[in-house]
């Protein structure tokens, strides 16, 4: 996978349900295969987080075919109580962690908005 760093040992400050959740938000049709891919995860792994958001109401799902459609519920407040006590929503948190190269870079390839 180009761009994506080689695995490590430690801690990291995404979860990985925050990543499964931004991974579903960028693709709503991705595949848990691909999803654990992205995600460095086993199928289990991912299946079991998209479970976990499922019962928590983050997350739903309509069967489409042989694949899933997945919706995510944008104003749902986060868990932790920290954020909770702020009202941050699941919208918030994705609008910082979805990557969508359109709104990051101009036609000719320079980063719209100055680093840092």
């Amino acid at each position: 996978m180009d761009g994506v760093p080689e695995s490590h040992n430690g801690w990291t400050f995404l979860t990985n349900h925050a990543r499964v959740l931004a991974a579903i938000a960028d693709n709503q049709s991705a595949r848990v295969r691909d999803i654990a891919a992205r995600c460095r995860l086993t199928d289990r792994a991912v299946q079991k987080i998209i479970v976990d958001l499922e019962e928590a109401g983050y997350l739903s799902h309509i069967r489409q075919g042989r694949g899933n459609s997945y919706q995510i519920d944008p104003a749902k407040i986060l868990r932790h109580p920290t954020e909770a006590g702020q009202g941050l929503t699941v919208a918030s948190l994705l609008s910082l962690l979805i990557h969508d190269e359109a709104h990051r870079t101009a036609p000719s390839g320079e980063p719209t908005h100055s680093p840092g």
